[in-house]
């Protein structure tokens, strides 16, 4: 039987690791809600901004100029997608964006190979990570805690943005309409240019925010979609609450069921997701009948 200590430890656990899948997951299903891309490429942008921050860190020896360069990083490599590639794919059957955007990873993650080489790489928590905290009787590492703080004001700026300014109401006026936001004046595709990069930036600063946590490799990516998807599925398709919530449903059950035993803790997941398909096909927040 766990103790209260470690029960509690692994509830940290669960809901960090929930938010970042969550951070993941809001990149991708901006990019699905906004512009109707299944973004396959999203993990090895995730590797592509983390390895990017691991060589700012080890430039500059700052893990904020680390966050912000893998996050401009892997916004860079989100645009240059967007423009040269995948706007000739909005108006394509889905199966040839998927195809393309799998394309596109395995090119991003064979050049992380080539330049880093196969091996994992460990990246030091900042000064001001290093240590432990403690939440009355629990110890726990302090980086952790303030990654979960880091990614949870991330997501409520990434909100603010989409749901509370202008940018946003383009957005979603451009989903429902694109022609009559062309009519008004507005360029659409330079909006949707925007978003996409955002989602993009999305992944590759969650990259960085891990890499102290986890082993960096050219591979991890496809774990991280893998998962991301299944909190999509969750939460719901194109929905940013549901991203959320489905995220930190998504940490707990890997964080408790690896308590008991780590085996089970994919299949878990995946039982969670199979569940909600069947009772509740849209996901817990999302919109019935929603294309």
């Amino acid at each position: 039987m766990p103790s209260m200590s470690l029960f509690l430890s692994q509830l940290f656990n669960g809901l960090a690791t929930g938010l970042l899948l969550a951070l993941i997951s809001t990149g991708l299903t901006i990019i699905y809600g906004t512009l109707g891309v299944i973004n396959f490429a999203h993990g090895a942008l995730f590797v592509v901004g983390g390895y990017a921050g691991y060589t700012v860190y080890g430039l500059t020896g700052s893990f904020v100029l680390a966050v912000a360069g893998g996050a401009a990083v892997a916004l860079a490599c989100g645009l240059v997608m967007e423009r040269g590639l995948m706007r000739k794919y909005y108006s394509r059957p889905p199966e040839d964006q998927i195809l393309v955007t799998f394309g596109i990873s395995i090119i991003l993650v064979e050049i992380v190979r080539g330049l880093y080489g196969g091996v994992s790489l460990s990246v030091t928590p900042p000064d001001w990570g290093t240590g432990i905290a403690r939440i009355g009787s629990l110890i726990y590492p302090l980086y952790r805690l303030e990654t979960l703080g880091i990614a949870a004001v991330t997501l409520l700026l990434l909100y603010f943005v989409l749901y509370r300014t202008s940018l946003g109401l383009i957005v979603r006026a451009g989903i429902e309409d694109a022609q009559m936001v062309n009519a008004l004046g507005i360029n659409v595709k330079r909006t949707f240019l925007l978003v996409f990069g955002i989602g993009a930036m999305a992944a590759g600063f969650a990259g960085v925010i891990n890499s102290p946590i986890v082993a960096l490799t050219p591979d991890m990516g496809f774990r991280y979609l893998v998962e991301s998807f299944v909190v999509v599925v969750i939460g719901g398709v194109g929905s940013f609450p549901g991203a959320v919530v489905g995220g930190i449903i998504a940490g707990e059950i890997l964080s408790l069921t690896a308590m008991i035993n780590p085996q089970y803790s994919d299949v878990m997941l995946f039982v969670a997701m199979a569940l909600v398909l069947i009772f509740r096909p849209q996901g817990l927040m999302g919109q019935e009948g929603r294309e």
